[in-house]
């Protein structure tokens, strides 16, 4: 099962993005624009959507448009929340529980896409055609050790 992690692990290796922790939870933004988001059971949110959401572990991500999002929830109902708020602009939520890796890597890498600008979406993607590892890949890293000074 995806974890609040794994969405964090994809998140931080996409360029410019930088988590916030935010009223309703942990939110990843590019130079300032909200591509993911934990979800909250708002009281603005319809309550079969907001019983689920308190339930159990919910990400939101940005998508390029509106039909992108129903095309999602029409392929796996199961997975894919409705709209969860009354806001313009395209989003989906779905259930980490449901949500295969392989699907969870596509819908943050391509929510940061949705937000980032030109030039960031340029780097990841030179940083593929030069054979480095795809920005987004949610192998647990151990950290670097320090550089000795002498």
């Amino acid at each position: 099962m995806a974890t609040l992690d794994d969405v964090r692990r994809l998140a931080d290796a996409l360029p410019g993005s930088e988590e916030r922790a935010m009223t309703g939870g942990a939110a990843w933004f590019v130079r300032g624009r909200l591509f993911a988001w934990e979800c909250h059971p708002w009281p603005s949110i319809p309550d079969d959507v907001r019983r689920v959401i308190a339930s159990e572990l919910v990400v939101g991500v940005k998508v390029a448009d509106r039909v992108d999002a129903l095309a999602l929830v029409e392929m796996a109902p199961d997975v894919f929340l409705r709209t969860t708020t009354s806001w313009g602009e395209p989003k989906v939520a779905f259930r980490m529980a449901g949500i295969e890796h392989d699907h969870l890597v596509e819908l943050v890498t391509e929510a940061w896409r949705v937000q980032a600008p030109e030039y960031l979406r340029r780097e990841h993607d030179d940083a593929d055609e030069q054979g480095r590892p795809p920005a987004p890949d949610a192998t647990i890293r151990a950290p670097e050790p320090p550089a000795s000074r002498a």
